[in-house]
């Protein structure tokens, strides 16, 4: 075994733990820590990928930034402490049967598409290219695009924070 599929292997077994805990965590602090630990790890990949430019995106926006406000809200809310009660058994067994489903149906497609090779010539990627289509609004533009996001993300987070707060 290679250096690359071990790292693989660990980021893999990394991202999947600790998404698993982000999802089954009571408190919703440590939710927020683990999803940032699950973001570090997709980043690796992106990395191991030689994707660097995917994987600072990842480091700096993701992980750095919308967990950064994911905590700040939580603060902000004053229910650091509070600890969720554990689902009925019969929620439990519905979300494991809707997750096994929907894995199943990911693993059907992934393994049913074919994958076809590029017959396009390679785009050269230097930092001007990268910055001209993410502050581009013409054709393979991305300014649109992420200015929507950024106004449903900050549309959400009023949204939790009032949603928080109508309890006091």
């Amino acid at each position: 075994m290679g250096a690359n599929v071990f790292m693989f292997y660990l980021f893999s077994a990394t991202f999947l733990v600790f998404a698993l805990l982000t999802v089954t965590s009571r408190r919703i602090l440590r939710a927020a820590i683990f999803l940032l630990f699950a973001l570090v790890a997709t980043s690796g990949l992106y990395f191991l990928l030689q994707y660097q430019f995917l994987a600072g995106i990842q480091l700096a926006l993701y992980a750095g930034g919308i967990v950064v406000l994911i905590i700040f809200s939580i603060l902000l809310t004053h229910h650091i402490s509070h600890k969720f009660d554990r689902p009925a058994l019969m929620k439990m067994f519905a979300a494991l049967f809707t997750a096994v489903i929907g894995a199943g149906i990911t693993i059907i497609l992934i393994l049913k598409h074919p994958f076809p090779a590029l017959s396009a010539q390679p785009i050269d990627v230097n930092m001007n290219t990268i910055g001209l289509q993410l502050m581009g609004t013409a054709k393979n533009g991305y300014a649109l695009p992420f200015e929507v996001i950024s106004i449903l993300l900050l549309a959400a987070m009023i949204g939790a924070i009032v949603i928080a707060k109508k309890k006091n």
